[in-house]
């Protein structure tokens, strides 16, 4: 049967080297169900039902990716859109997380349709690489931002805006400590690396008395509190439009580029160096995404940790179905997540803010026409605390210069569009 539906032999794969991959991938990501609840909760949503939320989310995305797609990749709450679901569209815009979840369903279904009549080779292929690239890194920058803010390592200062926190607190050194463990398990090449550095500073703080154990396992939460509360009303609210534009953005790109770097590492590329069931790829994306926001989680997205079980062997979708039976399995440690405190989260939102900058050795820093783009998106989006907003600014001020400096042969009409419809946003439209 696995034969049948997977075509194994055709991959050159066994059945123990995807349990080995999916094993291998799982690992490198189970970060996500205690980093997630950790983000959304600061919206008032609750906790349990996000952490089953998220763990649903990963399972039914990697199932359809594995079962449908028969690609081993696999899927879960995407890091970035989280924080700006949280701390900008809630925190900062002042919406309801319903609203917020509402957003991103209508965002999965716009990818839908995008992927259903295949303009998202003409979407992809327009954009920018130097935007592209600013886009990824000042989603990081963003992400280390909020560590950092988690951590007490910086915080608010009225004369400067942001300012140094108490680097001595207990939390800012078990935060410093489980960096750079991280760090140094990734370049050792140590499976896992990431949640071992969580579990090691929940350990360590525990040992202190700074968290109390609460059990290892039991039933999960209930799923009721989040569960079909998305509000797509309030979600069609012209102001959202930038929101969904953004949640729409991030996600076709992190999957379309995490779908072709993994099959490159993994040989998947067909003669001509593109790649099969495209469309399955990125449909089982999308309705990863609108089933997420059903069940009370921000936007879903493919994983490039899942080159870590394409490096181990993994070559079909039997790998995918592997991690999504260890995510449903997740589904009974709850109150080991919920224990787990922010100041141990941070450290993995830092070394994943690290891995998203390393886009920008990429620009062409030779040309300030395609550097300084990225360098404003890149910024713009801690600065202002939004990806929105760094989208925004990262695309008007492309088109402009590119104008000024009679490079109008780089401009192509998507681009202008999305800067002119940036420009009458900023001009009629509240900017929160």
């Amino acid at each position: 049967m696995l034969e049948q539906l997977f075509k194994l032999q055709a991959h050159g794969t066994t059945v123990r080297k995807e349990v080995i991959a999916g094993i291998t991938t799982f690992l490198t990501m189970a970060y996500i169900i205690v980093v997630n609840p950790s983000i959304l909760s600061a919206t008032g949503m609750d906790f349990g039902a996000v952490f089953v939320a998220t763990c649903l989310a990963a399972t039914i995305g990697t199932l359809i990716m594995g079962l449908w797609a028969n690609y081993p990749i696999a899927l879960a709450p995407g890091m970035g859109l989280n924080a700006f679901f949280s701390f900008t569209v809630v925190g900062s815009m002042g919406y309801s997380w319903q609203v917020a979840l509402g957003a991103v369903f209508i965002s999965g279904f716009i990818f839908f349709l995008l992927s259903l009549f295949k303009v998202r080779e003409w979407i992809i292929n327009s954009i920018p690489l130097s935007l592209r690239f600013g886009i990824s890194a000042g989603i990081g920058f963003f992400l280390a931002l909020i560590a950092l803010k988690n951590a007490g390592i910086v915080i608010d200062n009225p004369a400067t805006l942001v300012g140094l926190g108490d680097v001595k607190m207990a939390e800012s050194l078990l935060f410093f400590g489980g960096f750079v463990l991280i760090c140094a398990l990734s370049f050792r090449q140590i499976t896992g690396a990431v949640m071992i550095g969580i579990i090691a500073v929940t350990g360590t703080a525990m040992a202190l008395g700074m968290v109390e154990y609460d059990g290892f396992v039991s039933a999960p939460p209930s799923l009721a509190p989040t569960f079909m509360q998305l509000d797509l009303a309030g979600a069609l609210n012209i102001g959202m439009i930038s929101v969904i534009f953004a949640f729409l953005f991030v996600d076709l790109f992190d999957t379309s580029g995490t779908l072709i770097g993994a099959a490159q590492r993994g040989g998947l590329l067909d003669e001509n160096g593109k790649l099969p069931r495209l469309g399955r790829a990125l449909m089982s994306d999308s309705v990863a995404t609108m089933s997420g926001a059903v069940l009370g989680s921000s936007t879903t997205t493919s994983y490039i940790e899942s080159t870590a079980g394409i490096s181990a062997g993994g070559r079909t979708g039997l790998t995918a179905v592997v991690v999504a039976a260890l995510f449903m399995a997740c589904l009974l440690l709850s109150p080991i997540a919920s224990i787990i405190p922010a100041y141990a989260t941070a450290p993995a939102l830092l070394y994943v803010a690290v891995l998203m900058a390393s886009g920008l050795k990429l620009i062409d820093w030779d040309d300030v026409t395609e550097a300084a783009p990225a360098v404003v998106t890149a910024l713009m989006m801690p600065l202002t605390f939004s990806i929105a907003n760094g989208i925004a600014l990262g695309f008007i001020t492309y088109a402009i210069l590119k104008a000024l400096s009679g490079r109008w042969s780089d401009l192509n009409a998507s681009v202008v569009l999305i800067a002119v419809i940036f420009i009458l946003k900023f001009t009629f439209l509240d900017v929160a």
